[in-house]
């Protein structure tokens, strides 16, 4: 039997399991329990800068949540279960939550976001950046 064992799960006996594992794992950069992350991509063309998320079976005027500010995008979105009975489900309900932060000179008030056929699509005009880094001198006390 523990031949058996040992052939199907060669690490099993010294390879910490996945809740083990994530224990340590610093408490605040953990999800909260019921959240999930929202898969997305990014990207800039033409100046400006997209990003979208896959949101499939949400409805945008009461399930979605966007905030920008000190240059962060987040996304926050609820998708509750059907209650349906089913054999299996592998299917996410709760809550979604994303932040990105965004690049330099994103005009955060110019942020429009639209959502179609389960995606959401958001999208920032890119102003100019901020004044380049100076080098600042240092002088001695004394």
């Amino acid at each position: 039997m523990a031949s058996d064992l040992l052939r199907r799960f060669p690490f099993g006996y010294w390879w910490p399991s996945l809740p083990d594992l994530l224990e340590d794992f610093p408490v605040d950069l953990r999800m909260p329990v019921g959240e999930h992350m929202l898969r997305i991509e990014e990207s800039e063309t033409d100046g400006v800068y997209q990003l979208k998320a896959e949101l499939p079976g949400v409805d945008p005027d009461k399930d979605i949540t966007i905030s920008v500010g000190d240059g962060v995008l987040t996304v926050q979105a609820e998708r509750a279960e059907e209650k349906k009975e089913k054999q299996r489900s592998e299917f996410r309900y709760g809550s979604f939550t994303r932040s990105v932060r965004l690049p330099a000179g994103v005009r955060e008030e110019e942020v429009t976001a639209v959502y179609d056929q389960g995606v959401l699509t958001v999208r920032a005009p890119i102003g100019e950046a901020g004044k380049p880094a100076r080098k600042v001198e240092i002088t001695r006390g004394g």
